[in-house]
């Protein structure tokens, strides 16, 4: 696999005790991994670099990840997996309503979010 068959991935989470080992642990898994603490960062990244698909909590200071999805789809076809400790069936159909390609409920196992990158990136890139 060259550099550029490296899939992108931006990881958004304002905690650090997710966002860096969770990157690792990605980075780990053969993505290359770029990281955001707030949905502004994130915009700024998204601005300076190629990215394949995002992974974003959904509550976060200012701006939350529903919102930052909703531009996302409305600029852009990059796939989106939300990550968020509220489980509550009303939350995941407004995300998946609202663009999101998958939900992932906090905690999780970090290789089901691994195998849902995987297969989310299949699914977009066929």
């Amino acid at each position: 696999m060259t550099d550029s068959d490296t899939p992108r991935i931006l990881l958004i989470d304002d905690e650090p005790s997710i966002r860096e080992p969770l990157s690792e642990y990605l980075e780990g898994q053969g993505f290359a991994v770029s990281d955001a603490a707030s949905a502004a960062e994130a915009r700024s990244v998204l601005r300076a670099k190629s990215i394949d698909l995002v992974v974003s909590d959904i509550m976060m200071p200012g701006e939350d990840g529903l919102s930052l999805t909703r531009h996302l789809r409305e600029t852009s076809n990059i796939p989106v997996i939300l990550l968020t400790a509220r489980a509550e069936d009303t939350e995941r159909i407004i995300g998946l309503e609202i663009g999101a390609d998958d939900y992932v409920v906090k905690p999780f196992n970090p290789r089901e979010l691994v195998a849902r990158i995987r297969t989310v990136l299949r699914r977009t890139q066929a």
